[in-house]
């Protein structure tokens, strides 16, 4: 970590010259500048007087910063294969979505396969059909989907997906929170 850039940054972020944040921490203006230019390295006890004056701590400055990543090729998603209950396949468009607030993912029905019946929820779900047709089972209500529609729900009841013909039916399916 480079820790004077970081805290020029965090400075910088707070709108404070060197000589504001020298008087605050009753340092030097020159002790500031070496810090930031890595040309000196401040004690714990300084460090944590000037972090605790930039409105930080220890803790939160080092804490891992993990670049969010926002494009997934797809090596990165994971595919599961059922030919039991599905006839098709469902892939994680986003590794780890669980862990994110929607989980997105890309469901291959061949003839006659069917979705998981998923269970009723408090969240929500959509689903566009990018391939074939598919009945949306909800309860007891049979809604047919043709391919470039889409549907969204809030599940109160069980619900699942059926192809409705002989070709491969691909779904973009989305649920939130993360359910599959």
């Amino acid at each position: 970590m480079d820790i004077g850039n970081a805290l020029r940054l965090l400075r910088l972020q707070r709108g404070l010259t060197q000589e504001e944040m020298a008087d605050r921490c009753e340092l030097s203006k020159g002790f500031i500048s070496q810090v930031e230019r890595n040309l000196a390295s401040p004690s714990i006890a300084t460090l944590t007087d000037m972090l605790e004056c930039l409105g930080s701590s220890l803790s939160s400055f080092f804490a891992e910063q993990k670049d969010e990543r926002i494009v997934f090729t797809p090596q990165d998603m994971f595919e599961k294969k059922d030919e039991e209950l599905l006839r098709g396949s469902v892939t994680w468009l986003i590794p780890d979505a669980q862990k994110n607030q929607m989980e997105p993912i890309l469901v291959e029905l061949g003839e006659g396969g069917q979705s998981y019946t998923m269970p009723p929820s408090e969240g929500e779900e959509f689903g566009y059909v990018l391939s074939g047709t598919v009945y949306l089972i909800t309860g007891q209500e049979k809604t047919k989907i043709k391919h470039g529609c889409s549907f969204c729900i809030h599940p109160r009841s069980e619900h699942r997906l059926i192809n409705a013909g002989k070709n491969c039916a691909r779904i973009i399916w989305v649920s939130t929170p993360p359910s599959f």
